[in-house]
């Protein structure tokens, strides 16, 4: 591995952070590559068609699919932010990031899955009003500016979490080393880097993620137990299988998300395991957005009509 010696500017702040992402030799570095792009790629063109053919076909401008437009953008973004740098990076020597770009990376995921933790439970709580208030769910969320005012709760909400958690991670001295070990800035191996006491970084790390975690699964067991209750009560057979279907995916996509997460960020032991934790990582920045698209598309008939037909006929046939 090719050494690199730490940058400071002259008030004695460091400039740039090495990221030593995975080890092993050639070989496992070329595999990594090719492995981490077509995973990347299939992410950008399973998300951007669910985007283009939401918007494009009349059928699917309801609030669940506003929604799912939503994830497909946030799950384009998410892996955007950490995987063009982790891919040159593989292919570079140095791995350096500057301070400010890793700043950088660092809020907008931060943001970016904050935000989507939040926005997978606005979608429980979508279902839960169209099927156990029917009557009044027109009234409630047909009207474009609620789903609107619901999506930037959740990028407000996304956006205070990642200032709070930037402004806490990168005001602390880094003055032991410029090495994480990681593929991306996260906050668990820039913890390890500090050279002063942690407790407090540490409290807010699992304090605010924690409640975000249990607040938002909290909603969403919550809406699903009156769901399936409700279901179980409809006398058509037919009719609770689709409901079972479209609520099975999106409890498909939580349990993944919320899963990965939780284990990352909301147990304390999780700052002192990176090498379990860049595989989890890899799991919810980028397998989870490859499979979104699969996931709510495989089990919805209107998206799935579209699919079936592949993504560059999927684009055509919504746009006619």
């Amino acid at each position: 591995r090719a050494m690199h010696t730490q940058k400071w500017n002259p008030l004695g702040s460091l400039q740039e952070f090495v990221l030593e992402g995975f080890q092993g030799g050639l070989q496992t570095q070329a595999l990594l590559f090719a492995l981490f792009l077509a995973l990347y790629l299939a992410a950008v063109l399973g998300n951007l068609t669910m985007i283009v053919v939401i918007t494009l076909d009349a059928r699917l401008h309801s609030p669940m699919y506003f929604f799912l437009k939503n994830l497909s953008f946030l799950d384009l973004c998410y892996s955007s932010v950490i995987y063009p740098k982790a891919l040159a990076n593989v292919l570079s020597s140095a791995k350096v990031i500057s301070f400010g770009g890793c700043a950088t990376q660092f809020f907008f995921f931060s943001m970016m899955g904050t935000t989507e933790t939040l926005l997978l439970a606005v979608m429980a709580y979508d279902r839960f009003l169209a099927i156990c208030s029917p009557l009044h769910y027109p009234i409630t969320m047909c009207p474009s500016a609620s789903c609107a005012h619901l999506v930037l709760g959740c990028y407000g909400g996304g956006c205070l979490n990642a200032i709070l958690q930037t402004s806490f991670t990168f005001s602390l001295p880094f003055c032991s080393s410029n090495h994480i070990n990681h593929f991306f800035c996260d906050v668990p191996p820039l913890l390890l880097l500090a050279c002063a006491d942690t407790a407090i970084n540490e409290l807010v790390l699992f304090g605010i993620c924690g409640l975000i975690i249990v607040g938002t699964t909290l909603g969403v067991l919550i809406s699903y137990a009156y769901i399936t209750v409700t279901i179980l009560r409809m006398r058509s057979g037919a009719g609770r299988h689709k409901l079972f279907s479209t609520c099975g995916s999106h409890m498909t996509a939580v349990s993944l998300f919320y899963g990965t997460v939780f284990v990352m960020y909301a147990q304390p032991g999780a700052v002192e395991s990176m090498e379990q934790g860049k595989v989890v990582s890899v799991f919810y920045t980028l397998v989870i957005p490859v499979l979104n698209p699969l996931i709510y598309s495989l089990r919805n008939k209107e998206v799935k009509e579209n699919w079936s037909l592949g993504p560059i006929h999927a684009l055509h046939a919504a746009a006619t």
